[in-house]
């Protein structure tokens, strides 16, 4: 059985944050909000939690997760970029954005896509998570709250819990947040390509 907790969406509760991380590290799945609508997520390093997330959505291992990062110090540990990149994140960060970057050595094996070598990195505008991370101190392993043989995210916490509830530790309600996608960019260091065109302004990129 999940908790749920209800977080103040311009003013977080700390004591509510710290719970929340503290779930996080000791292996949990939660359901938390983004400016994109509500994601699942767990630590970067838990393998069963990770596992649990595929079985939840039912992902295969060519699955691109996305790590949820607090600022752009954080995404040059896990991404490969040079400073014409830098100078386009640091135009469109924090955003409703994923880029899918060539990883580092230090992104696990078991988060990348299994031929391409890439993860996805996101910078969520919601002060929920920024206050997550900011406790937390590392990223968030992340994958978008969309259920099998749907296409649209789940966007109700109280369905959220009442669907999956035996599933996941926690569920977060920080209130509405959207359900239009991320925009997803490819940010290769010699080639950029709009993946999908979702909440945000392409126009820089293309």
């Amino acid at each position: 059985m999940s908790q749920f907790f209800q977080i103040h969406p311009e003013n977080p509760q700390a004591r509510l944050i710290r719970q929340a991380t503290d779930i996080i590290r000791n292996g949990g799945v939660i359901v938390y909000p983004t400016d994109c609508g509500y994601s699942l997520g767990c630590h970067i390093g838990d393998k069963s939690a990770l596992d649990r997330i595929r079985q939840i959505r039912r992902l295969d291992d060519k699955h691109n997760f996305t790590l949820v990062c607090k600022d752009l110090s954080e995404i040059s540990t896990y991404a490969r970029f040079d400073n014409r990149l830098y100078r386009l994140l640091k135009h469109h960060t924090p955003g409703p954005y994923t880029f899918i970057f060539g990883a580092t050595s230090e992104v696990p094996r078991r988060l990348l896509h299994p031929k391409r070598k890439t993860i996805g990195i996101r910078i969520p505008e919601n002060k929920i998570v920024q206050a997550l991370l900011d406790e937390l101190g590392e990223p968030i392993m992340s994958s978008s709250l969309i259920l099998p043989n749907e296409t649209l995210p789940m966007m109700d916490p109280y369905d959220i819990r009442d669907t999956l509830q035996h599933q996941l530790d926690l569920v977060i309600d920080g209130g509405y947040c959207g359900m239009e996608p991320t925009t997803v960019i490819k940010m290769d260091l010699d080639d950029m390509a709009i993946l999908r065109q979702g909440a945000g302004d392409a126009s820089a990129f293309i």
